[in-house]
């Protein structure tokens, strides 16, 4: 502490049942610390008798107030600032015969001191920083501390600061002005929980996803509005209930792999998502088109649940699948648009291949109607199974990204059990007969052949739509609403919202 007196410790000492302090003193009367005023207050009796009203607050509104100010003091604090101490000022003010405390006591102060509170940055913060910023996700500051403390602990932990600006300044912009500011601005200052809600709307409006790490009282409300508001396990009660997520420990690092292993599953699902709807809306037409011209079942509706459940067993270990760097280096998003072009691309070149083994089947084999079966149950089977190796990556496919050992067992095993189902005891049973060894050698032909017209084709694809899968942010509000609608079901208690009337 610099500078002060005994008396100044009663603001911060509990009072027992008597409301008695430290020392002796007794607190007669106290107005809680606020936004707007940035103080807080206590009237307190000294061991004497005599009554002091102690003001502490932020130092620029507590030396505003104050008519005796120690020399010397304003550099003190500059030197605190300049160090990034967090900075309490203390003020007196003699209330003899007072037994109450109003918000118009708070003038003509004496300065006692300051409190300095020195919280250096972990030692990994840096690195921690430095990964997200490969991850492309920007870090912004928002705190009710002094904007050169901010700057000098941004210094010191290696995040560049683009811009600064205060809670005051904030009033002055209006919505226009802020939305410009923002992409310019690192850290916000000296800004109430009313302000944090109103960034983290402007920022979402802006089409962004905000997560807001918090961990106080006034951190609760732009934690709710936050897209992913993050508190941790240390955090206050308040702070905990209104975060969707609460980390175990104080880690940035923690944060970065959390981001990573998200974009991983994202990437993963967003594999199983096309492979089916590729390989779904491609066997849709060679079903439709094989009706036009057999007079008998294309495949029996036994043989389309066994294939159906080896498929799906296969990408099963969808989720243990290597994931391409690049695919973790930016955020994704869902795409219906994207996955729509993907499908009605990508499916017809599997109908082309099942037309193909329909016309072996039938003109160079004369099958009938168990034979045929047989031979597209297993091209389809190939075919859509395989296809996962070319689909999981825009590299060339295990020269350039390998999949994971459990996806490339699951999907061999699939495909060979069905090369041997016709052949297996149980062939009777599913209505299959064996194949012939040239149709084998035949359509062993026909999957490495279209295994490269896919790989072909997804050159294409992607030069003519080099993005992947990404966010197109119509409706903010609406998607932040039933985000939070659904987790009421996983949290009880949540309280419900509204849905905006004009987002109905």
């Amino acid at each position: 502490m610099i500078g002060g007196n005994p008396l100044d410790r009663a603001l911060w000492e509990a009072p027992g049942a008597d409301g008695a302090g430290i020392e002796g003193a007794h607190r007669l009367a106290a107005l809680p610390f606020d936004y707007q005023r940035r103080l807080a207050s206590v009237l307190i009796e000294g061991v004497g008798g005599e009554r002091q009203i102690l003001v502490k607050g932020a130092p620029e509104t507590v030396l505003a107030r104050c008519t005796g100010v120690l020399p010397g003091a304003q550099a003190v604090l500059e030197r605190q600032f300049a160090a990034g101490s967090r900075v309490i000022a203390v003020a007196t003010r003699p209330a003899n015969g007072r037994t109450a405390l109003s918000t118009d006591d708070e003038h003509d102060l004496d300065l006692a001191g300051f409190l300095a509170f020195v919280d250096r940055p972990k030692a990994d913060a840096r690195g921690a920083l430095e990964r997200l910023t490969r991850l492309d996700v920007s870090v912004k500051v928002i705190t009710g501390d002094n904007d050169r403390v901010a700057q000098k602990v941004c210094a010191d932990i290696g995040l560049a600061v683009a811009g600064t600006l205060t809670g005051s300044q904030l009033d002055q912009l209006d919505a226009a002005q802020l939305a410009a500011a923002l992409p310019e601005t690192t850290i916000f200052a000296r800004v109430s929980p009313e302000q944090k809600s109103r960034l983290i709307k402007a920022q979402r409006a802006l089409g962004s996803t905000v997560g807001f790490l918090g961990d106080g009282v006034n951190d609760a409300v732009a934690l709710h509005d936050a897209d992913v508001g993050i508190s941790v396990q240390t955090a206050t009660d308040v702070a905990k209930d209104a975060a969707d997520i609460v980390l175990l420990g104080k880690d940035l690092d923690i944060l970065a792999t959390g981001i990573v292993e998200g974009r991983r599953i994202f990437a993963n699902t967003i594999k199983y998502v096309l492979m089916g709807t590729s390989s779904n809306f491609g066997n849709m037409f060679s079903a439709a088109g094989a009706s036009l011209f057999l007079n008998f079942l294309p495949m029996l509706p036994t043989q389309i649940l066994l294939n159906n459940l080896l498929y799906d067993a296969s990408e099963m270990a969808i989720p243990t699948d290597n994931v391409d760097e690049e695919q973790l280096q930016r955020p994704a998003h869902w795409d219906t648009a994207f996955i729509r072009r993907f499908m009605t691309f990508f499916g017809p070149i599997s109908s082309i291949f099942d037309f193909a083994t329909f016309g072996i089947m039938i003109w160079v084999f004369n099958a009938h109607a168990p034979l045929f079966r047989s031979g597209w149950f297993v091209e389809s089977l190939a075919t859509q199974s395989l296809i996962i190796f070319a689909i999981r990556t825009r590299r060339v496919p295990f020269f350039h990204s390998r999949p994971s050992t459990p996806l490339t067992i699951a999907t061999l095993t699939c495909v060979t059990i069905g090369v041997l189902l016709p052949f297996s005891p149980l062939a009777h049973v599913l209505g299959f007969v064996a194949l012939p060894a040239s149709f084998l050698a035949a359509l062993a032909a026909m999957i490495v052949l279209y295994l490269v017209l896919v790989e072909l084709g997804k050159r294409r694809f992607y030069r003519v739509r080099p993005h992947g899968p990404s966010i197109t942010r119509r409706h903010p509000d609406r998607e932040h609403w039933i985000r939070h609608r659904a987790t009421r079901w996983s949290i009880p208690g949540r309280p419900r919202r509204p849905l905006p009337a004009d987002q109905r």
